[in-house]
């Protein structure tokens, strides 16, 4: 999408099919194949033959339910683990050390909760605990939308990505493990199978939508203030690519600009006019994610209400009673 564009081909894509990008019908065709497999695996098991995965594991709406989660929550993990990276190390200019260590709060808070979320099963249901965690996720990206500057060493950033990451940490191994026991032993290979399937192809699609949605806000941006800017002349835009915005230093912004006839109070504007474009791309990126996590929620009320050990709707009728 960041390539070649969302419907129409950008200037700078490999190819394009009489001016359309063919990123959309990319994705058509893989959901057509998608659907296909569905049809051949289904006319397989009426046949008796045996599929290459068993639908049994979705049969049910609350498997697809928790899925689904699965996609959402890998996949915005994919897309922090990409956009915040980005911007730490090509934005500001950090090298690879300095940009985990400011990662390093997030990864360690999904390790963390990831492994010890499984002592409140007992004492929390999983419909609970996937609320509370989408919540907590929603809480943390908001948060980090709010106040993410260039310093992520700040407290208020730390807070928010520590709270981001424990809620990902938590739905990670709650949403796996519902879906293991809710199906038969025999069909733990297709579970494995789908978790990882549905992982590596959550990532796939979180990095691509990110990757859009953060130079897509960043060119918007930049355009925006460039339109009537008394101080960036029209011959100045001339000679700069405006159709290839992507996320650039300081410092290689300033050496482009050299290559130009950018006066000093010009390239101090341009410089001033990418970093508030940056910070805003990233903003909403986190915004988005926000959003995305409060939607979450609403399948999340598809997950089991009851805790192990109980009889469906058992802890229902002790709230009645």
């Amino acid at each position: 999408l960041r390539t070649f564009g969302l419907f129409m081909a950008r200037p700078a894509a490999p190819f394009d099919i009489l001016g359309i990008s063919p990123a959309p019908m990319m994705i058509v065709v893989g959901l057509l194949l998608a659907s296909a497999f569905l049809v051949w695996t289904r006319k397989r098991e009426a046949a008796k033959k045996m599929p290459l995965f068993a639908l049994e594991v979705v049969d049910s709406a609350k498997e697809r339910a928790t899925v689904l989660m699965m996609f959402l929550i890998v996949g915005m993990e994919a897309a922090t683990n990409f956009s915040v990276p980005l911007y730490i190390q090509i934005v500001q200019g950090r090298d690879a050390f300095q940009t985990a260590i400011a990662m390093m709060p997030f990864n360690l808070s999904v390790f963390f909760t990831a492994i010890l979320i499984v002592k409140l099963y007992k004492r929390f249901t999983p419909r609970q605990i996937a609320s509370y965690a989408f919540t907590v996720v929603a809480a943390g990206a908001f948060w980090l939308a709010f106040v993410v500057s260039n310093n992520w060493s700040t407290i208020p950033v730390l807070v928010g990505l520590v709270a981001f990451g424990i809620g990902q940490g938590a739905l990670v191994t709650l949403l796996f493990n519902v879906l293991v026991t809710s199906s038969p032993k025999e069909l733990s290979a297709d579970v494995g199978a789908l978790r990882g399937t549905a992982g590596n192809l959550a990532a796939s699609v979180g990095t691509a939508l990110m990757g859009a949605l953060v130079v897509g806000v960043l060119s918007a941006g930049v355009m925006s203030k460039l339109t009537a800017n008394p101080i960036i002349s029209s011959e100045l835009k001339d000679q700069v690519d405006l159709d290839n915005i992507n996320f650039l230093s300081n410092v290689r912004l300033e050496e482009r600009l050299k290559k130009t006839t950018a006066t000093p109070e010009q390239v101090a504007e341009a410089m001033r006019i990418n970093e508030v474009s940056r910070l805003r791309a990233l903003k909403v990126a986190f915004f988005a994610l926000g959003s995305l996590s409060l939607l979450a929620i609403f399948p999340a009320r598809m997950l089991p209400d009851y805790r192990p050990g109980e009889v469906p709707g058992e802890s229902k009728s002790k709230k009645t009673s």
